[in-house]
């Protein structure tokens, strides 16, 4: 995985409006269909991890667990964040190509 590239992605996704970050948005971005993709912090508490993997399976999104919650948060300009949900396909794609680097 190129974690650079992964942490410019997502701060152009989220300049773009496509990152949805929070508990309550990631969970309401599950839920009502809009996420295409799941990141996990891998120092994400279990419970957590489970919780929105659960959520992501059950509506066959994809999952992947990358970065920490540092520079998970960071890389979008924001404080610490134990999962984002990127919303656009097309970014999805280039996220998916870098996390599989």
């Amino acid at each position: 995985m190129n974690e650079q590239k992964l942490m410019s992605l997502l701060g152009l996704a989220q300049k773009a409006g496509k990152v949805v970050s929070g508990d309550f948005a990631v969970q309401g971005a599950l839920k009502s269909g809009k996420a295409r993709l799941l990141i996990i912090a891998k120092d994400a508490s279990n419970s957590t991890k489970k919780e929105y993997q659960y959520q992501a399976e059950f509506r066959n999104i994809a999952v992947y667990c990358a970065l920490s919650k540092d520079q998970l948060g960071n890389s979008i300009g924001k404080a610490l964040r134990a999962a984002v949900v990127i919303t656009d396909e097309g970014f999805v794609k280039l996220v998916v190509k870098a996390l599989e680097e």
